[in-house]
């Protein structure tokens, strides 16, 4: 029990320090991502006075708007007020609605995380097994054909199987919803901001279903873009456990290889499958974006998309900046999770 005790205490330890060194790295990261997005939205050549102002303005009107919003002064005197504003929580005002870039992050936020999450699940049931049928496979008739597939599935792009299921389980066969987050009767979430978690809560399982069926399709697009990479590095990870000692001194032992695969090569061969994974979550998490504008989809991207169109700057740079330190907050929890799976790291 003492050295049970021991151990948890040194990966606590690990996972302590990881977090530490992850933080100390992640503040002059954001910094800079922060001053390289001010600056390069003070450069582009759109006025986002021009979305606020009628065409009859005067130049006079313009010129005191121009002062209201601080925009008249220099590109280091904004910068410095805005990371003032921005270091007590206050990411300024959106142009076009007027109303905190706090507040409209927060409220679709949620939306896009959930989608995130629920797509990862899907990527994941759809991953595993197919990386342990391709494996199964190996040197077998089909295997040729399957890796085709698993090819062919890369090759296409999630915003196109986003367009792919729409057609055809949305407008063919009207089977799933295919925009928006939930029907136009359901009353929206307020607890926490995440709809199956909200409708949960409050026992309303009509409104938790009609939630679940308009995630599936934007979730499930964005899951058939994510996994086939998975299922080829996890096929390869398993053919290299299959040389390991460990691998054949159970075969001697007269172990099936069903079982050796699950119970020993598995363990293994998820390490570079779960270190992919928390990096291409955060090319998941940024791919919501298209998702978001294909399936009118409430969340983050689509906010995101509204900013740029309207020139709002104020928005794009509090949307760049939480996008950010959402991936380097997800980085952080796979390397964390990466130490928890692999005990030689808790010894470095």
């Amino acid at each position: 029990a003492a050295r049970v005790q021991l151990e948890e205490v040194a990966m606590l330890a690990v996972l302590a320090r990881q977090v530490l060194a992850r933080a100390l790295i992640a503040i002059p990261m954001i910094f800079a991502l922060s001053v390289v997005v001010f600056v390069v939205l003070r450069m582009l050549p759109a006025d986002p006075l021009a979305m606020m102002l009628p065409p009859t303005a005067t130049p006079t009107e313009i010129e005191s708007l121009r002062a209201a919003l601080g925009l008249d002064r220099s590109l280091p005197v904004q910068y410095g007020i805005w990371l003032s504003h921005a270091l007590h929580g206050d990411l300024g005002r959106s142009i076009t609605s007027g109303e905190t870039v706090t507040h409209l992050i927060a409220t679709t936020l949620p939306a896009t995380v959930e989608l995130s999450v629920v797509a990862l699940v899907f990527s994941l049931i759809i991953s595993i097994p197919g990386g342990l049928l391709l494996y199964a496979l190996n040197k077998r008739r089909g295997e040729l054909l399957a890796d085709s597939f698993v090819v062919l599935l890369i090759s296409v792009p999630s915003f196109l199987w986003g367009i792919f299921l729409m057609l055809l389980l949305g407008v063919m066969w009207p089977i799933l919803p295919f925009s928006d987050r939930f029907g136009a009767d359901i009353a929206p979430p307020k607890t926490t901001g995440f709809a199956l978690i909200d409708f949960l809560l409050r026992g309303d399982f009509h409104a938790w279903g009609n939630a679940f069926s308009h995630l599936l399709l934007p979730a499930l697009a964005l899951a058939l873009g994510f996994a086939p990479l998975i299922i080829r590095v996890l096929r390869a990870s398993l053919l290299e456990a299959a040389g390991e000692q460990y691998a054949m001194v159970a075969r001697l032992r007269g172990q099936s290889d069903t079982r050796i695969v699950l119970r020993h090569m598995f363990k293994n061969a998820a390490l570079p499958t779960l270190t992919l994974i928390g990096v291409q979550f955060g090319f998941l998490f940024g791919g919501t974006l298209l998702i978001e504008m294909i399936f009118s989809f409430p969340g983050l991207g689509n906010l995101m998309v509204q900013a740029v169109r309207n020139h709002d700057l104020p928005l794009i740079q509090g949307i760049a900046l939480v996008f950010c330190v959402i991936i380097l907050v997800i980085n952080t929890c796979v390397d964390c999770l990466y130490t928890v799976v692999n005990p030689r790291l808790r010894d470095a």
